[in-house]
């Protein structure tokens, strides 16, 4: 009889679901994964961190983990960056597509976001994503069967000094068991988050390590700071004794010298003086150390966030703010599709596996925010093709502004539309075209007719418009209806130019070098159609009024 085949993980571990419903990476005082964690940080220096980088890159990495949280609790500046970073992707609204177009994927997918409303996921989303500054993370799946279905009842971070890799690639993840061997993660109950700011192996490869340089090298700027702010933040006392006085005396003045500073008082025998000299330079020199950390944060800013504008205030032009956020947005992408692509990997398709059995297609998260769309541009490009006949459902529209369909009897905003004006349509029995007609559309002449045609309908709109219709009223309310596309569309383009530019001065050469390329030719045919029309109407009311 053929066996049934062994269930295994992405690293080949067998799959015992006997297991999967107990902790088996809980903290425990005493313990082999005790929470009581070590302070490298303290008197740090470049021999210890050297020391400790070199630990970690053979196997070791207790001490550079223990490091990278100290930085994290002492340094202001790179706390508030990557928690930035980590919590930009945690907070993204996660969407789930299934497998297939089949019913039963869509159930899967369904399960899925139904999970997903838990209160829960954006706090653990966030200790998944502790993998940004250390290069990796371990999350303990812990598994609920009880009701007879599967599923993810929580997900635990889990210390990553409790675990180790394998030493023959430095890479493979391993767990220390309560004996504090090394053995193989259980399979299906664990996310291993490997997140790497550069190639190579997840120990050398993490923020952190990059990190700790520029945090020793600021405590040490902090503290000459410190030290100059103490001894010359306040003027230099110079105490004067006679040359007759005793060594007491001089004893009496030095102590009266010495503790003035922290007492703002003291008392010394007639005779004796003390001196304040006070310094002149002590602004310039302070400015040396504020510089030098603040160029330490920014080093940091950049390291993180990829940019400095929206953590420094630090911007080189009009549009550099924005190309900076567009940085931080590109990183944030990339988290969030590596986020992803380990949670389906490592949570949902065990989960579907557990549940449903293997399946050709497994659901899919997807951690991305909507693309933000430019209906200012949508407009501006979408009202000159409408005017020239493209064909639009108005329904589509509606739905990229976000707008309904108004119902019967709701109350329209807008314009109607409108009857043609009295005179302006075709004259009885006489086949011609009126040259005002209120649609938007080329004015246009019938088949066969002239200049002469032209005159005449121009004659005939004059003798038979209103006295509050006059033809070159009705021909400038036609001029803006038909000029009034061809407009926006030179506007959008010119729009657009400034979208793009950098600066002022990037935008004038822009549009110096751009404008004979603008889109005037639609303006320039109606504006000729309207030269002709407006000479023809002025030459047959002259000729109407010679023949009166």
């Amino acid at each position: 009889m053929a066996k049934t085949p062994q269930l295994v993980d992405q690293w080949g571990n067998a799959i015992r679901r006997a297991s999967l419903t107990k902790e088996v990476a809980a903290p425990t005082i005493g313990g082999v994964r005790s929470p009581i964690s070590g302070y490298p940080g303290d008197g740090l220096n470049p021999l210890r961190l050297a020391q400790i980088l070199r630990e970690a890159d053979q196997g070791d990495p207790v001490r550079f983990l223990e490091l990278a949280e100290t930085i994290e609790e002492r340094d202001l500046h790179y706390l508030g960056v990557l928690s930035t970073r980590k919590r930009s992707v945690s907070q993204i609204e996660i969407t789930v597509e299934p497998g297939d177009d089949s019913a039963e994927a869509e159930r899967h997918a369904e399960m899925v976001r139904d999970w997903l409303k838990r209160d829960e996921l954006t706090d653990e989303l966030f200790n998944i994503l502790d993998a940004i500054g250390k290069g990796y993370s371990f999350t303990e799946i812990l598994w609920e069967s009880s009701s007879g279905d599967w599923y993810p009842k929580d997900l635990k971070w889990r210390d990553p000094r409790w675990f180790r890799f394998a030493r023959h690639d430095l890479a493979t993840p391993l767990m220390l068991n309560d004996s504090g061997q090394e053995e193989p993660l259980p399979g299906f109950q664990f996310i291993f988050a490997c997140m790497k700011a550069k190639s190579g192996l997840p120990l050398r490869s993490g923020i952190a390590r990059v990190a700790m340089w520029a945090y020793m090298f600021k405590k040490f700027t902090e503290r000459d700071w410190a030290i100059f702010t103490q001894t010359y933040g306040q003027p230099l006392r110079v105490g004067k004794y006679g040359a007759g006085s005793s060594e007491e005396e001089r004893e009496k003045l030095f102590m009266a010298v010495a503790n003035i500073a922290g007492d703002c008082a003291a008392i010394v025998p007639e005779g004796m003086d003390i001196e304040f000299v006070e310094t002149s330079n002590v602004g310039a020199s302070t400015n040396l150390y504020k510089e030098r950390a603040d160029w330490l944060d920014q080093q940091v800013s950049k390291l993180v966030l990829g940019q400095t504008a929206t953590t420094d205030a630090v911007t080189g032009g009009l549009g550099s703010g924005k190309e900076h956020r567009q940085v931080q947005e590109d990183i944030e992408r990339a988290d969030a599709k590596e986020v992803g692509a380990i949670l389906n990997k490592q949570l949902i398709k065990p989960w579907i596996i557990l549940e449903h059995g293997e399946q050709k297609v497994y659901p899919r998260l997807i951690i991305a925010r909507p693309e933000e769309e430019d209906l200012a541009a949508f407009s501006s490009a979408i009202a000159p093709l409408i005017s020239q006949g493209l064909q639009v459902k108005q329904s589509e529209v509606l739905a990229k502004f976000g707008l309904s369909e108004p119902a019967d009897g709701d109350e329209i905003l807008g314009n109607s539309a409108q009857n043609p004006p009295e005179g302006a349509n075709d004259t009885e029995g006489k086949g011609r075209t009126s040259i005002i007609k209120y649609q938007s559309a080329p004015i246009k002449y019938p088949e066969g007719n002239s200049g002469g045609d032209a005159a005449l309908q121009a004659q005939e709109a004059s003798e038979g418009a209103p006295s509050e219709a006059r033809p070159e009223a009705i021909l400038a309310d036609r001029l803006e209806i038909e000029a009034g596309p061809a407009v926006a569309g030179m506007i959008g383009q010119v729009e657009a130019m400034l979208s793009t530019s950098g600066s002022l001065e990037e935008f004038g050469e822009m549009l110096r070098t751009k404008f004979s390329e603008l889109s005037s030719e639609n303006l320039a045919q109606i504006m000729a159609q309207a030269i002709i029309a407006a000479e023809l109407g002025g030459i047959a009311a002259v000729e109407a009024e010679a023949d009166g």
